[in-house]
């Protein structure tokens, strides 16, 4: 009995047409599964990307207001950054070696 269902299920042309499309959709078509998952990991890639630049801009926004409202961070600033020094000074750069493994 079972049997014969089944044999009915598979001469029904509307179950035929279903599952010919459902096959379809799963593997051929231009957004199958597997370009479904490509597509949520690079959605989940280029979130993590804008977080991370958010976070950035508001870190390099904070830096800015710093150096133009405070003249001492700015002069901390230059000197770290781009080793400038006043005319009686002398600027000595101390760099660490690496160890090598």
């Amino acid at each position: 009995m079972p049997l014969r269902r089944l044999i009915n299920l598979f001469r029904n042309k509307y179950f035929l047409i279903s599952f010919a499309f459902l096959v379809w959709m799963i593997f051929f078509d231009k957004n199958d599964l597997f370009s479904q998952y490509q597509y949520h990991q690079e959605v989940n890639k280029l979130k993590q990307e804008r977080d991370f630049y958010q976070k950035e801009t508001e870190k390099v926004a904070k830096d800015l207001d710093e150096l133009t409202s405070n003249p001492q961070k700015l002069e901390k600033f230059a000197r770290e950054k781009y080793l400038m020094k006043k005319d009686n000074e002398d600027v000595f750069v101390i760099v660490k070696e690496k160890k090598e493994e």
